[in-house]
């Protein structure tokens, strides 16, 4: 890379700095103690054999191509950037943008629930933002089922031949819906509505989240876009190396 690429990385790394010593007392994704240990026994177990599928798709990347590290790691930021730009709404949780869509489109839904799980660990250890016990519920929703509608529909998208930029939008900004709405039935399962049960009480969280998700989700498809022209300008070569440049 040249030193415009390096200056990109080092821009993204200041304000994974900065957002990080921001004082996050109130916000989490699902917060430490929140859910029952059944549930979250459940949700680690299911995630289980994404994660593993993650690996295996990791590690075959970089047998293929040392420079696709580059790339992942930049996904890394960017998941933990965005993720860490928090506003509080459900008790016990937040609204924020996810980040997980780039990872996604440029890897696979696989690697992206690598990606996650990384971030979901150090934000619940040094920012006391999410928890250790609600891990996996935290990692299923955010890591693995968003990245895996945003992948879905940049394939579908791509199919139906829909110009690129539109297609990265809609993938980046759909999958940080869905990570919500799986949150909301989450949170629903684990407290149903005395009148209506899980139906009722999962409709209830995502009326609370729509009015601030649902412009977050929209700001998320923006940026990813931006990031997707930037690495097209300055990170061909590795862009490349992940296959992405073939449908450019």
């Amino acid at each position: 890379m040249n030193k415009k690429p390096r200056r990109i990385i080092t821009f993204i790394s200041v304000l994974a700095i900065f957002f990080g010593i921001v004082p996050t007392a109130s916000a989490m994704h699902i917060m430490e103690g929140y859910l029952p240990p059944s549930y979250c026994i459940l949700w680690g177990v299911l995630c289980i054999p994404f994660l593993a599928s993650g690996l295996y798709s990791i590690n075959k990347s970089m047998e293929k191509d040392r420079k696709a590290l580059i790339l992942l790691a930049m996904a890394g930021a960017y998941i933990f950037v965005i993720s860490s730009l928090k506003i509080p709404s459900v008790t016990g949780s937040c609204s924020h943008m996810t980040g997980t869509g780039l990872g996604a489109i440029l890897f696979g839904p696989a690697a992206a629930s690598i990606l996650g799980l990384i971030v979901l660990i150090f934000q619940a250890i040094l920012l006391a933002h999410g928890g250790l016990t609600t891990l996996g519920a935290n990692t299923f929703s955010m890591a693995i089922a968003g990245p895996l509608l945003s992948f879905g529909i940049y394939q579908l998208c791509k199919k139906l031949n829909i110009d690129r930029k539109v297609s990265v939008f809609l993938a980046a900004s759909l999958g940080d819906l869905f990570t919500y709405c799986v949150t909301s039935i989450q949170l629903a399962f684990a407290y149903p509505s005395e009148q209506g049960g899980v139906f009722v009480s999962a409709l209830k969280f995502l009326s609370v989240f729509a009015p601030t998700q649902l412009p977050l989700a929209i700001i998320e498809g923006i940026l990813t876009v931006i990031v997707i022209m930037g690495m097209e300008s300055y990170a061909k070569n590795e862009l490349a190396a992940v296959g992405f440049m073939k449908e450019v």
